[in-house]
C-alpha cells in the first residue's frame, strides 16, 4: 500500500510541470485573441438626440495583432439601426470603424447594441450606445 501511494505521488509530480505549461499556453492564446482589436470605446453615451433625425455613432478600433483583420459581420439589435463598417482588411497597427445610424421614432431613453464578428474571433463583440430621444 505504501508503494502505491509513493508511485501515485511520483506520477502527480512528474506530470505537474507539463500541465502547468499547458494552462499557461491556453491563457496566452486567449489573451492574444482578446488583444487583437483595441476599441477606442465599446460603449457610447450620445446624450439627447432629436426625434426622427438619424444619429450617427462611430466606434473606432486599432488592429493590435500581427496580421490583417477582416470584419465579417455587423448586426444591429433592431430595425431602427443600420450599420456600416470598414470593408477592407485592416492591417496591423491600422485603424478601422463600425458605424451605427440610429433613427428614433419614439421619445424617451434608449440603449441599443451592435454585434461585430471579425476574422480573429467568431464570438461577436457587443458594442452599445445609449441616450435620450427628445421630441
Amino acid at each position: 500500500m505504501k508503494k502505491l501511494k509513493i508511485t501515485a505521488l511520483l506520477a502527480v509530480l512528474a506530470f505537474s510541470p507539463f500541465y502547468a505549461n499547458m494552462f499557461t499556453a491556453e491563457t496566452s492564446i486567449v489573451t492574444m485573441i482578446a488583444d487583437a482589436i483595441k476599441w477606442k470605446s465599446e460603449s457610447i453615451d450620445v446624450g439627447n438626440i432629436p426625434q426622427g433625425k438619424p444619429k450617427l455613432i462611430r466606434f473606432e478600433f486599432t488592429n493590435t495583432s500581427a496580421k490583417p483583420i477582416v470584419i465579417e459581420n455587423v448586426a444591429p439589435s433592431c430595425g431602427c439601426t443600420t450599420a456600416d463598417y470598414t470593408k477592407t482588411p485592416i492591417l496591423p497597427g491600422k485603424k478601422g470603424f463600425v458605424e451605427a445610424s440610429y433613427n428614433a421614432a419614439a421619445a424617451g431613453a434608449f440603449m441599443k447594441t451592435v454585434n461585430v464578428t471579425t476574422s480573429e474571433s467568431k464570438t461577436p463583440k457587443t458594442l452599445s450606445f445609449k441616450g435620450v430621444v427628445v421630441s
